[in-house]
C-alpha cells in the first residue's frame, strides 16, 4: 500500500458484485490522510440547497407528528410544493411560514393522502404477492404504481382499492454491487468479501459509540471477513437486513466522515457533513467504485423519481443524460446531495438497477437506516 491510491480492478458481468481476483492482505504502513476538497455538485444540484433544506424543515414536522393528510414533498425548479389532502394543521401552518423564509414552498391539493394509498398499497401487495411487485405511491396523491418485472404476475382483475392504478413493466432488478483504503476506513473504497467486489458506504456511528460502515446487505451475509481492494482487513460484516438490503460493518481500524469522490488513481476526498431524507424532484450523485473507474469520478444528474415508497423500500431516481446510472461493484456504495457549506450530505446506499435500463438507480435512503440501526454520520 505504498501509493495509497484509491485503485479499481476490472468489473465482469453485472452480477449481485464484481468478480475479483484473490489478492494477499498487505501489512499497512502510515500515511497522511488527504486533505478534503470542495466537490463540484452540477449547478442544477447546488441550486436546490435552499429547496432541500425547506422540504427537510417541513419533512421534520411530518416524521414527528405523522400528520394524516400528508401525500408528499416535491422539488420543483423553483419551488418546494408540500402535498396535503384537506386542510392543514395550525402546526403545519407554522412549520411552512417557518421554511419559506429558506425557500418558497407551495401546498398543493392531494385526492389521496400517503396513509390512504400505502393501505391500499398493502391491498395490492397481498393481491399479487406471488409477482413481488414494488409499490410506489405518487408524490402528489393522484394515484399508485405496481412496478412488475413482466405482467406475468398480475393476471387476474386489479381489486377496487378506492386508488387509481397503474401498472408498469419495469424489467428485472439487477444487483449492482475504491481499492486501497486505509483505517479510518473512508466512503467510496473498494469492500472486498471473497471473490466479490462492493463499495464501501458510509462511515457512521451509534448511542454507544460503535464505529461501522453502512453497505448493502447483499454485499455479504453475517460473519464475512471484508477487505479492501489489496487484501487489508476492513472488519466483520453484521446486523444484515435482507429486507431493506442494507447492513454494517463492523470496524475495528475506526473510520473517518470523508468519501473518495475522484477516479481510478485519485485520492480526492470530500467531506461528509451529516444526513437527510431525499425528496422526489432532487438531484443527486453516486460514488460506486466501478463507476470511478469507468467514468473517472461520481456519477451525477441523479433525478429521484417523483414517488413515494412503503417504509424501508428502495427509492429510485433517473439519470437524466440517459447514461447508465450505476454499475456492478457500485453496490453499497454512497448516494448523496451538497451541502451548504462545500460538503456532502449522505442521502443513501446503492442496491440495484434493472435489466435493459440502467439508466434507473434504486438504492435504500438513510433515513431507513438510521431507523433500523440508531446510527448517524461518524463527525
Amino acid at each position: 500500500m505504498t501509493h495509497r491510491k484509491r485503485l479499481s480492478a476490472a468489473v465482469g458481468v453485472a452480477v449481485l458484485a464484481s468478480t475479483v481476483l484473490a489478492s494477499a492482505p498487505a501489512a499497512a504502513s502510515p500515511a497522511p490522510d488527504p486533505a478534503a476538497v470542495t466537490f463540484p455538485f452540477p449547478e442544477h444540484a447546488r441550486k436546490q440547497i435552499p429547496l432541500v433544506q425547506a422540504a427537510s424543515a417541513v419533512r421534520k414536522e411530518i416524521e414527528r407528528r405523522g400528520p394524516a393528510g400528508y401525500a408528499g414533498i416535491e422539488l420543483e425548479d423553483e419551488h418546494v410544493t408540500v402535498w396535503w389532502k384537506g386542510k392543514l394543521p395550525a402546526e403545519m401552518e407554522r412549520t411552512i411560514a417557518a421554511a419559506r423564509k429558506i425557500a418558497p414552498v407551495h401546498v398543493g391539493t392531494a385526492k389521496h393522502s400517503l396513509r390512504e394509498l400505502r393501505t391500499a398499497g398493502a391491498e395490492l401487495r397481498s393481491a399479487y404477492a406471488a409477482a413481488k411487485p414494488r409499490i410506489k405511491y405518487a408524490v402528489d396523491g393522484s394515484r399508485i404504481v405496481v412496478a412488475t418485472s413482466g405482467r406475468s404476475g398480475i393476471t387476474r382483475q386489479l381489486p377496487n382499492v378506492g386508488v387509481a392504478v397503474e401498472i408498469v413493466d419495469q424489467g428485472t432488478k439487477l444487483l449492482t454491487s475504491r481499492r486501497d483504503d486505509w483505517a479510518p476506513w473512508k466512503s467510496g473504497a473498494d469492500q472486498i468479501n471473497g471473490n466479490s467486489r462492493c463499495t464501501t458506504g458510509f462511515p457512521v456511528r451509534n448511542g454507544n459509540n460503535e464505529r461501522f460502515i453502512l453497505t448493502a446487505g447483499h454485499c455479504g451475509s453475517n460473519g464475512n471477513q471484508i477487505r479492501d481492494g489489496v487484501g487489508e482487513f476492513m472488519g466483520t460484516f453484521t446486523a444484515d437486513n435482507d429486507g431493506h438490503d442494507i447492513a454494517l460493518i463492523s470496524t475495528p481500524g475506526n473510520v473517518d466522515n470523508v468519501m473518495y469522490v475522484g477516479g481510478l488513481d485519485s485520492n480526492v476526498v470530500t467531506t461528509v457533513v451529516g444526513w437527510d431524507w431525499t425528496f422526489p424532484g432532487e438531484y443527486l450523485c453516486q460514488s460506486g467504485g466501478s463507476s470511478a473507474r469507468d467514468t473517472g469520478g461520481p456519477v451525477c444528474g441523479l433525478r429521484v423519481e417523483k414517488f413515494n415508497t412503503d417504509s424501508g423500500d428502495a427509492v429510485e431516481a433517473r439519470q437524466v443524460d440517459g447514461r447508465p446510472a450505476v454499475r456492478g461493484g457500485d453496490s453499497g456504495g454512497p448516494v448523496y446531495g451538497p451541502a451548504a457549506n462545500g460538503g456532502v450530505v449522505a442521502k443513501g446506499i446503492n442496491n440495484y438497477t434493472y435489466v435493459g435500463n440502467n439508466t434507473i438507480l434504486g438504492f435504500q435512503d438513510f433515513g431507513t437506516a438510521t431507523r433500523d440501526y440508531g446510527i448517524w454520520i461518524v463527525e
